[in-house]
């Protein structure tokens, strides 16, 4: 058999790249819950022993972290002296919690996937599906903490105005349920845009919506966010001006199921917004690096969870407008059009 030299050496070349990346994850969380990164923020160019003393950690142990984040690109080496410096631009991104670009979410919910490998690998033999709430708990918190900047960066900016009146409905005081919400990021961010507006997030998963009612009250919304648990095929309440769902119902066990709710609990003129990872309709469309975070995220996370489900859709992350339309058109929606995207994401805004 012929082999290609060039496309080996490649090959091998994006291994060493992945190796290093994986690698990489953990020491991103070591330096995130250290407090690292932020110790670093607008310090200057510091030496390993520096900044071990501000953090209260070993002069070894750091030095040998800081020489990895700089063999990565994270922060800048100065051979005189060695000392090691965080980038505004790195500082934006691993230390600026809340902020639109923040990124060490992103690794605390990675390395926690990756905890979970045994039991995705025994998936893979048994044909099983893995319930959200049986992964580590890692990923629920990391989950948050990568999803809340992007939400940050376009929910109340563009997403919500790009609906057809829904912004202005919110304003003068709409009643909205937030479907899947999680630890209930996306409710406050939109309770704390809308104080005349009422809220009610929902999630199957009881330990995600402990923690969202205490983010509600810690955000001082708690009086006009109320969350509940229960799945998105049995949610309750009713003629709701806006029903929102992010990144979950791929997720799903029944989507269509969960669309038929939704459609029950909308008011006449109501309005669903679903928000979705980007995808092309076809594999070809998707082989690229946002791509590849989606697939491998969905084997690892989405399609296990749906698998777990009753129905056993398994749209996975990566699922496509086309195919979302199939199941908004089940479910009665008639009226749907992409109204948004990012490079991650695209809104639909869907009605009956």
């Amino acid at each position: 058999m012929a082999i290609d030299q060039t496309r080996l050496d490649a090959l091998l070349g994006q291994a060493v790249t992945d190796l290093g990346g994986t690698l990489h994850a953990a020491l991103a969380v070591i330096g995130d819950k250290l407090g690292l990164y932020r110790a670093m923020e607008g310090a200057g160019p510091l030496t390993p022993a520096e900044l071990a003393e501000r953090t209260g950690t070993s002069e070894r142990y750091v030095r040998e972290w800081l020489c990895a984040q700089a063999a990565g690109g994270y922060v800048d080496y100065e051979p005189e002296g060695g000392r090691f410096e965080l980038g505004e631009e790195a500082a934006m991104a691993l230390a600026h919690e809340g902020g639109p670009a923040f990124v060490a979410g992103a690794f605390q919910l990675v390395t926690a996937i990756l905890r979970d490998e045994p039991r995705i690998t025994e998936a893979f033999r048994t044909g099983e599906g893995v319930g959200w709430h049986e992964h580590d708990a890692g990923l629920f918190e990391g989950t948050e903490r990568f999803f809340r900047p992007n939400y940050v960066a376009n929910l109340t900016a563009s997403w919500i105005p790009a609906l057809d009146g829904v912004e202005e409905r919110l304003r003068r005081g709409a009643l909205v349920a937030d479907v899947g919400c999680g630890h209930g990021a996306s409710t406050v961010l939109m309770a704390q845009a809308f104080p005349a507006s009422r809220f009610v997030g929902s999630d199957y998963h009881d330990r995600s919506i402990a923690w969202a009612r205490e983010a509600a009250a810690r955000a001082g919304v708690a009086d006009r966010v109320a969350f509940e648990v229960a799945p998105a095929e049995a949610f309750g309440g009713e003629d709701y001006d806006l029903v929102t769902m992010f990144d979950c119902l791929h997720d799903m066990g029944d989507p269509v199921a969960a669309a038929r709710n939704v459609r029950r609990r909308l008011a006449e003129d109501g309005a669903w917004m679903l928000v979705e990872p980007r995808a092309g309709d076809r594999v070809e469309d998707n082989l690229n690096p946002v791509g590849r975070v989606f697939y491998a995220a969905s084997t690892l996370v989405c399609c296990p969870a749906s698998l777990a489900q009753e129905g056993q859709a398994a749209l996975g992350a990566q699922a496509g407008e086309a195919r979302l339309r199939e199941v908004l058109a089940a479910a009665g929606f008639t009226r749907v059009r992409r109204a948004a995207e990012t490079p991650f994401n695209m809104v639909l805004e869907a009605r009956p």
